[in-house]
């Protein structure tokens, strides 16, 4: 079945919600407790948002969930890794959440070009919100240094 326009940006609005909240997952312990704690109340109230439009897309517009593209995840895992070998990990990470939120936030706004069921404006509204808040909380982050480590002197 081909999807119209309408439910291919829904869709990728899904894919681009999911991909966000498994690299999150998947790199909780690259996080130090300050900032996880700072993310992890947005990531869970994502995870609502998720939940809700997954179920509003298949009543209103007989869209099934897709499975997630393991590999795709994996490879950004990886690459992930490896570049934190040549930089700050915290900041490694940090840039490629706000490139996720850049991504979502560009699905959100295709979505929102199309005529949509009056119950999902509001959830894509407040997921929009969140991710306005996620992204200010992710500068905010950016801009802390790491504190060095100081070495004794024997």
């Amino acid at each position: 079945m081909f999807l119209d326009n309408r439910q291919a940006a829904i869709d990728s609005l899904l894919e681009a919600l999911a991909d966000s909240l498994d690299y999150f997952q998947d790199n909780l312990t690259r996080l130090n407790e300050p900032v996880l704690d700072v993310l992890r109340k947005h990531f869970d109230e994502r995870r609502e948002y998720l939940s809700e439009l997954q179920k509003l897309t298949r009543k209103h517009l007989n869209l099934l969930p897709r499975d997630a593209d393991v590999e795709r995840d994996d490879y950004l895992w990886l690459w992930s890794r490896l570049k934190s070998f040549v930089g700050n990990d915290s900041q490694v990470l940090i840039n490629e959440l706000l490139e996720q939120e850049r991504v979502l936030m560009q699905a959100l706004s295709t979505a929102f070009t199309h005529p949509l069921p009056e119950e999902m404006e509001p959830v894509m509204e407040s997921l929009w919100r969140n991710c306005r808040t996620l992204i200010r909380e992710l500068y905010r982050l950016q801009g802390q240094k790491r504190p060095r480590i100081r070495h004794r002197r024997g």
